[in-house]
């Protein structure tokens, strides 16, 4: 596979089978999200996928952006893909039709944010960052900054940005230092922010800043933090780019990956101080923040598996390719490596996982339509539930497993996957970024072991176990062999991990640092539990395809797909729970100077 293909069969059979479509399209404002809708807007981003953004990918990688007269200059190829982004309508797909968007489910949009990640993550971070801040104003701004800014934010004529991090506080936000001075109807802000997503192009001809800021008296730590509006460009009264404001873009850092990202530092306030204006009320930044926290996690999921598809298309295509050795079965030929039962077990472990990964993906992003349109409180409370706890399993989980399978993908290359020219290292070092962007792992960690079992006692973790049983319990209704030994697993891997719940909460309440000192592991044995109950729930909807008298491939190789994970994956989660029971003691009680006393 030289170029990108979408996984286009999946990714509509998780929609329609495991992420109820139906009942997403029952919510008020996405009837029209009928099947055969949905099939041909992926069918479409699929094409733009292959065409447009996959051969630009390595060049982006190669030339990276610059910066150059005060601005910033993206990749050859960048400004003619972003305009038939923007022309193509890829901007606006699940916004309020009220202000350009097109009104379709997340469900859908996270499907087509998975192609272009696969096909080019560094220019798809692009829209990503711009989604959130259109839902920090939407759902947070006065009806003047929503008139202002979202429709041109939706229809991608606008990019935006978040500005959280600053060079002395990293992940913590308390220590945001940057000021906002009132001034009249707006705030004069002055202060530095790093690691800026797209914080200076050549795209679009307005770019807008969400920043954390503190107002003067404010409280300290994260209670006294605001969210300001802060244009490159101050809107005129007919809403064109005015007066440049005072922020500048003051250097591009030098990354591992994504190259063709410009990620910025920026100055804020290097004259007069650059102009604001508030969202909502002052100190309820952080709340607000989140609104985009929370959707940009759940994107940056999506990024780890997304990559991961891509890499294993690569090491697919080149197992395919690469004659080297001989054929197992038949000694006396020479083979492709993809005959090589080890090329196989790597290959194995892409796939399933990477669909695994896909399936909690989709799932959660379902659950979000239901959490914001649901009519009905017992839905968007069972929603609400659902994107608790998916979300930081999507991010954490599917980022560290999507690094693991770039690296994989690399290692079915052999020798010549450390081979730049190859470009299965690109998606490897793009990766990477991953486990970082938008809250580490550990973060995503102490979000389920802290806030989502510690704090509520472990109800959330055992109504989502039960969910989990009673799905694998379907699967007797299943007369073979083969279901029964994945209800068998799933059954061993469910009481262990409610076993790690018992063994956390009992942990935390003595010494909660002892519990959060295994809240990894914890997330990764949740994680692949989750994984593994997405793919028994594909076993069972293909075998109702199946005793239906379908004689589709797909519906078989999607069970080999489940039993292979649940067979070869799940015992990871194991390993987690065994790192569990052994709990925190040798992390906490270790003394500092334990760690260069061999030096």
């Amino acid at each position: 596979m030289a170029e990108y293909v979408a996984p286009l069969r999946d990714m509509k059979f998780v929609i329609e089978e495991l992420s109820d479509l139906e009942g997403v399209r029952s919510l008020p404002g996405l009837e029209e999200a009928t099947p055969d809708l949905v099939d041909a807007v992926l069918s479409e981003a699929g094409k733009f996928a292959r065409n447009v953004l996959s051969p630009i990918n390595r060049e982006g990688d190669l030339a990276g952006a610059r910066r150059e007269n005060g601005g910033v200059v993206t990749a050859p190829g960048w400004k003619e893909a972003y305009r038939a982004f923007v022309d193509g309508g890829w901007a606006s797909l699940s916004f309020d039709p009220a202000y350009g968007g097109q009104g379709l489910p997340w469900l859908v949009s996270a499907a087509v944010q998975e192609m272009q990640k696969s096909a080019n993550l560094a220019f798809g971070l692009c829209p990503m960052l711009t989604q959130a801040a259109v839902e920090a104003i939407y759902h947070h701004g006065s009806e003047a900054q929503k008139s202002c800014y979202l429709e041109k934010l939706v229809s991608g004529e606008w990019t935006g940005t978040m500005n959280l991090t600053e060079p002395q506080a990293g992940s913590d936000l308390a220590a945001v230092k940057t000021v906002a001075e009132p001034a009249g109807d707006h705030y004069l802000l002055k202060g530095q922010k790093i690691f800026i997503t797209y914080g200076e192009h050549d795209l679009a001809e307005n770019i807008v800043h969400l920043v954390l800021a503190r107002t003067p008296g404010s409280p300290e730590g994260v209670k006294g933090i605001s969210l300001f509006i802060v244009p490159k460009y101050i809107p005129n009264a007919d809403g064109s780019p005015g007066e440049r404001n005072d922020v500048h873009c003051v250097s591009l850092e030098h990354k591992l990956g994504i190259h063709g990202s410009p990620t910025a530092v920026l100055a804020y306030g290097d004259k007069d101080g650059a102009v604001g204006y508030l969202v909502g009320e002052e100190n309820q930044g952080l709340a607000y923040m989140f609104t985009m926290m929370n959707l940009a996690r759940h994107a940056v999921g999506v990024e780890g598996y997304a990559l991961a598809e891509r890499a294993y298309q690569k090491a697919l295509g080149y197992a395919r390719e690469r004659v080297q050795g001989r054929d197992p079965k038949n000694p006396g030929e020479r083979a492709a490596i993809i005959r090589h039962p080890d090329v196989r077990r790597m290959l194995m472990d892409m796939k399933s996982q990477v669909e695994a990964m896909r399936a909690v993906g989709l799932i959660a992003a379902g659950a979000m339509d239901k959490l914001h349109r649901a009519v009905d409180t017992g839905v968007r409370d069972d929603a609400r539930r659902w994107v608790d706890i998916l979300t930081p399993i999507v991010k954490g989980w599917s980022t560290e497993v999507g690094n693991q399978l770039t690296s994989v993908g690399l290692q079915v290359h052999g020798g010549m996957g450390f081979i730049e020219e190859t470009g299965a290292a690109q998606y490897y070092r793009d990766a990477r970024i991953t486990q970082i962007y938008e809250g580490t792992t550990g973060i995503q960690a102490n979000d389920i072991a802290g806030r989502k079992l510690l704090r509520d006692g472990g109800e959330l973790a055992r109504w989502t176990l039960a969910r989990f049983r009673a799905d694998a319990d379907a699967l007797t209704s299943i007369d073979s062999d083969e279901a029964a030994g994945l209800h068998e697993a799933m059954e061993s891997a469910l009481n262990q991990l409610e076993a790690s719940v018992d063994t956390m909460l009992s942990a935390g309440k003595s010494d909660a640092p002892r519990a959060m000192a295994v809240s990894v592991p914890y997330l990764m044995q949740f994680g692949y539990v989750a994984g593994a109950w997405a793919m028994i729930r594909a076993y069972a909807a293909a075998q109702r395809h199946l005793d239906s008298g379908s004689d589709d491939p797909f519906y078989r190789d999607k069970q080999r797909t489940a039993v292979y994970y649940v067979r070869h994956v799940l015992p990871q989660a194991a390993a987690c729970h065994a790192r569990i029971v052994a709990g925190g003691d040798p992390v906490v009680d270790v003394p500092d100077e334990w760690f260069d006393r061999a030096y």
